[in-house]
């Protein structure tokens, strides 16, 4: 672990699957942009930006370094019980899948983290560049619960790294306009996410908004009732987005930084 460059390995994978997910939206798209793409991108991107800088200065550590300092503590379970070392990478991979599903549940359902959350959900589009829409305040108590988690499990730095980046991969994945073969969607989301999944999530329908809220692994869906296999109108037919905060105006990144503090 002390050999692997963390932040490059992030950075390089992050830029491979974005591009690769950018071109493929251009040869296969599923919905046709209500909001010139460039724009959008340009605005998303420069929010990742700010996201990034925020994080490294709240967070030196990040989560591999804290999931190193816990290793050099002994702090939490895979620490204090000398498991194998494939179960302990598996358990918490999928342990930490699921409090972050959990997290996203609770932005939905508290009003104040709503309002933070509400940002992500704003965009009148949904395309692999949504997929990366999160305030910094959103960011930052994620990582605090990223951290927690890690504490508890104890969960090793391999297995955080692979989670952090799974997880950054498939949240692109699962916001891709996109256009799968239907057999390719239904066989891939018995395991992950995919982008028809989650573009229920996105929908203007508050019934719709409130499920399908994984990003990596479908299973939490399914296992606590809030699966909806399709939207009511059809993926074409629905509207993406909020009722509210719907003025081109609202791409800004200015915008996106204050919407949480602001009336619709």
């Amino acid at each position: 672990m002390d050999q692997i460059n963390e932040p490059l390995v992030r950075l390089a994978c992050f830029a491979g699957v974005l591009a690769l997910l950018a071109g493929l939206e251009t040869f296969a798209p599923r919905r046709r942009p209500s909001a010139p793409r460039g724009w959008r991108y340009a605005n998303n991107l420069a929010l990742v930006a700010v996201d990034s800088l925020f994080v490294r200065l709240l967070f030196p550590l990040a989560g591999v370094g804290f999931a190193l300092l816990a290793q050099e503590r002994g702090w939490g379970l895979f620490n204090l019980w000398e498991a194998p070392g494939w179960l302990a990478f598996l358990a918490s991979f999928v342990l930490l899948d699921l409090v972050i599903w959990g997290q996203h549940v609770a932005f939905h359902r508290v009003p104040a983290l709503w309002r933070l959350h509400r940002m992500h959900h704003a965009d009148l589009d949904f395309d692999v560049s949504t997929g990366l829409r999160f305030h910094p305040f959103e960011i930052g108590l994620s990582m605090l619960v990223k951290f927690a988690a890690v504490a508890v499990l104890g969960a090793p730095p391999l297995a955080v790294l692979a989670f952090e980046i799974a997880l950054n991969a498939t949240s692109m994945f699962s916001h891709a306009n996109l256009r799968l073969p239907e057999r390719l969607d239904a066989a891939l989301r018995r395991v992950i996410v995919t982008p028809d999944m989650h573009r229920v999530h996105h929908s203007v329908d508050p019934v719709e908004t409130h499920s399908n809220f994984g990003f990596n692994l479908s299973i939490w869906d399914r296992l606590f009732g809030s699966y909806r296999a399709q939207p009511a109108k059809g993926h074409e037919g629905m509207a993406i987005g909020l009722p509210i905060f719907r003025d081109g105006a609202e791409l800004r990144l200015d915008r996106l930084l204050t919407q949480p503090f602001r009336r619709p």
